[in-house]
């Protein structure tokens, strides 16, 4: 978790971002190319672990939260889906999902960069449990 805590730190520093609202978006590929990324088998792990705990923390079928290629996990109580698309989904790539779950960027932050693609009337309500994990 120290490899990402500093790539995250890095790629914060490399596009000036302080945290706060505004500043720049999108995946670890084209934001903070400078910083130095960790192995793809860390991110991995990272952004399952984070993922699997808002699972366990945050139990139920309503919502899907997926990270391609990493994760998808579902959570929130409420109405179980089992056939087809889910009708709440929020995908995001690992960067933006790992700022998410570090508290470094807040759920309007990523949904207002387009950084986050969040369909159905709970999708949203993944935000009441973020943070998950300090990094």
């Amino acid at each position: 978790m120290l490899a990402v805590r500093a790539w995250l730190d890095a790629v914060d520093q490399d596009t000036g971002d302080d945290g706060a609202a505004g500043g720049s978006g999108g995946d670890g590929d084209r934001d903070g190319a400078a910083a130095a990324k960790p192995p793809r088998a860390v991110v991995a792990e990272a952004v399952r672990r984070s993922a699997r705990t808002l699972e366990s923390v945050a139990p139920g079928h309503s919502v899907e939260v997926r990270v391609p290629p990493f994760v998808a996990v579902q959570c929130i109580e409420g109405p179980r889906h089992t056939r087809g698309t889910p009708p709440n989904v929020v995908e995001t790539d690992a960067l933006t999902w790992l700022r998410l779950a570090a508290g470094r960027w807040s759920w309007e932050r990523a949904v207002a960069a387009g950084s986050v693609a969040a369909s159905g009337s709970r999708a949203a309500e993944i935000a009441r449990w973020l943070p998950i994990v300090p990094l």
